[in-house]
């Protein structure tokens, strides 16, 4: 059987299912696939490999490789490699991204660049799937057109033909997977494609809807669930093949009180440490909560910088784990310890036990702080679960989900409506999966990243972050919100000794009542101060993108005092909000920062209130860089001045990068490509950096 070595770089388990999908189809297309990690470097060997290589990569932060990619990247970045390193390596790479951050699919094209850089030829062109509008509308084309490369790779090998042209993919991709010339290059193509999809000037709000009351979309939305109309509900399908069970599952009763493991987490090390205090910065009001955290760090060694982010280590919600045990009808067996062994006879080639499993853990354990039970389904788990339905009506329905014809309702009904596991079970009661199943497909429950809001020059012993409580219309009742799984989970820890804020000073919670919460430190990153405390600073931050730049402010105002005489820069802080008397964060602190100089320009810009004056005011943050374009433009420009944007990387992100384009265009009188180019080069430099999340 015709061999090929296939590596995924996974930071959340996307890339190697995707991978596994491509394992087992190659079967049956009569090919033979060589699994690995991309970490496993000691299972391969690329400097002698002579079969074709097959790659799926994917991105995490803000265009990073995945942790599992690291060690490759830095062994093949060494300068000292001769260009013909790989010459004699033929490979097709999938990268994986989300075209809501602005270096789309980078841990794939940093990859894919160096392998060029190394001699290294497609056989196959590269994919660039985005999870912004769905990662299947790449992929699956991309694997169906895999099939056909290899063949003609084969065919090529045994007829001694040349080697260098790369066969097209099946379907039209997101990029040919040409070579990139540099990675500024790179950045103004990105640039440009924004350009192409201007967006609404109205922000439109996660939880607003085109509909004048919440039960009107659920109703919709469990009606459109479960049911299909005509042309979908009379096509025949292509659907998935079935994906292999590979898990055997035995539910033990537990003799004595459960052990808790140690970590639920692959991060070290982890900390626990008590909340301090809590303080309701937004008033009651407000469109959105939004709450401040103060951890206690004293007791372990948790070093950290303004602009570093750090992960709070969460569980699912009580009573979602409570609803999914009694939809399993394993309510009685919530203490029963799991033990998980892998089938004899399983056709899932290199099946292993999840890690994020731990061995012996609890049912109700394992549901709660293991395994991620509000992720969308993928389509293999819709197939999965279509075989356990009972009703033909429902097997249908779930068929038509995961099919190539149902590829628009999966969209619009499963992953645009953020349906999750739960809203399946109760949109279709008569599907009953074994909890094998679940253990199978549910991901890990990731850790969530807060940036850190405070100095520890001001604070040496505490720790400060602030979130948004995240409410979204639940699929499963009408009428009803959804917290965020781990904004909900906080907002109930800290309600007992939660505080208004209308002191600059507050006590804790009462004593020995402080909850303690899990965290890690995350690697660090470039989002700090310059280390020329002369240059200037713009920082943009509407909302709770303001975290950061508080702790900037903390930390600028303990090196002044320190050096009185310093030669320190020109601060611009442009924050936004809705309205001034309900969610203007840190309106106190942020005016004292301007009395003492440290804060030099406070430019604030209110999206809901009517306007004071008969000007029309600043309606976003992007709207008050424009008003201030001279002044943006000579401190990026001639001053070598650094600019942060911190925030929602789908509307805000994209708005400020645009009106910069525009600033620098028309300042320095250079066309939009020009700007464009300006603006990828102070990204290479370090001088324009993001925090941003969608």
């Amino acid at each position: 059987m015709r061999r090929f070595l296939l590596l995924y770089a996974t930071q959340r388990g996307q890339a190697k299912a995707i991978a596994e999908e491509i394992s087992e189809q190659a079967v049956s297309h009569g090919f033979s696939a060589d699994l690995h990690c991309i970490s496993e470097s000691e299972k391969y060997d690329l400097k002698t490999e002579t079969s074709p290589l097959v790659m799926v990569v994917s991105t995490t932060g803000t265009g990073d490789p995945p942790d599992t990619a690291l060690k490759f990247v830095k062994e093949i970045r060494d300068k000292t490699l001769p260009t013909d390193f790989f010459a004699h390596l033929r490979y097709g790479l999938l990268g994986l991204g989300d075209s809501e951050y602005t270096y789309f699919c980078n841990g794939g094209k940093i990859i894919d660049k160096r392998l060029q850089e190394l001699g290294a030829q497609h056989f196959y062109d590269t994919g660039h799937a985005d999870d912004c509008v769905g990662l299947e509308l790449v992929v699956e084309p991309w694997i169906a057109g895999l099939w056909a490369a290899l063949t003609k790779h084969f065919k090529l090998l045994g007829g001694q033909e040349e080697m260098s042209d790369a066969l097209p993919a099946a379907a039209p991709l997101n990029t040919a997977g040409k070579p990139e010339l540099s990675h500024i290059q790179s950045q103004v193509e990105l640039l440009r494609l924004e350009d192409v999809g201007k967006r609404d000037s109205e922000v439109r709000e996660p939880n607003e809807t085109n509909r004048s009351r919440t039960g009107d979309l659920i109703e919709d939305l469990q009606s459109s669930l479960v049911r299909s109309v005509p042309p979908l509900s009379q096509d025949s399908l292509s659907i998935p093949a079935l994906p292999p069970e590979y898990l055997e599952v035995h539910l033990q009763e537990s003799l004595g009180q459960e052990e808790i493991p140690a970590s639920v987490t692959s991060v070290d090390p982890v900390f626990q440490v008590p909340i301090s205090k809590a303080v309701q910065l937004t008033t009651n009001d407000a469109i959105k909560t939004t709450l401040l955290l103060e951890l206690d760090i004293s007791k372990i060694e948790f070093s950290h910088q303004p602009g570093d982010s750090f992960n709070v280590i969460c569980p699912n919600s009580d009573a979602e784990v409570e609803t999914l045990l009694q939809r399993l009808q394993l309510a009685d067996k919530r203490a029963h310890r799991v033990i998980l062994k892998i089938k004899t006879d399983t056709k899932k080639k290199g099946a292993a036990v999840p890690q994020h499993v731990p061995e012996g853990a609890s049912l109700q354990f394992i549901l709660t702080w293991c395994l991620e039970i509000r992720a969308v389904p993928k389509k293999a788990f819709l197939r999965a679960l279509a075989n356990w339905s009972s009703s033909a009506a429902e097997k249908r329905r779930l068929q038509e989900l995961c099919s190539k014809q149902g590829a628009a309702d999966y969209s619009r009904f499963v992953r645009d409506a953020g349906v999750c596991l739960l809203d399946l079970l109760l949109a279709f009661p008569s599907c009953h999966p074994p909890l094998s199943l679940l253990l199978e497909h549910l991901p890990k429950l990731q850790p969530r990243p807060y940036s850190c809001a405070s100095s520890s020059l001001l604070h040496p012993d505490k720790l400060h972050f602030l979130f948004n409580v995240v409410e979204c219309p639940s699929n499963t009742a009408a009428a009803t919100l959804r917290k965020g799984v781990c904004t909900g989970w906080l907002a109930t820890l800290v309600a007992p000794f939660l505080q208004p804020n209308t002191e600059a000073s507050h006590t804790g919670s009462p004593d020995g009542l402080a909850p303690k919460i899990s965290i890690s430190p995350r690697a660090t990153q470039s989002f700090h101060l310059p280390d020329d405390p002369s240059a200037p600073v713009i920082m943009v931050g509407p909302g709770t993108g303001v975290a950061p730049f508080i702790g900037f402010l903390q930390h600028r105002e303990k090196l002044q005092e320190q050096h009185p005489n310093g030669n320190f820069g020109a601060m611009w802080l442009f924050f936004g909000c809705r309205h001034k008397d309900r969610d203007y964060l840190f309106r106190e602190e942020l005016g004292r920062f301007v009395k003492i100089g440290v804060l030099t320009h406070l430019k604030v810009s209110f999206s809901r209130d009517a306007p004071e004056e008969e000007e029309a005011p600043a309606k976003y943050v992007q709207d008050n860089l424009q008003r201030h374009s001279q002044q943006v433009a000579r401190i990026l420009l001639q001053e070598k001045g650094h600019i942060y944007v911190c925030g929602d990387a789908k509307n805000m992100a994209k708005d400020v990068n645009d009106a910069l384009v525009e600033i620098i265009s028309r300042e320095a009188g250079v066309d939009r490509l020009e700007a464009m180019k300006t603006l990828a080069a102070f990204k290479q430099e370090k001088r324009y950096l993001q925090d941003i999340w969608s």
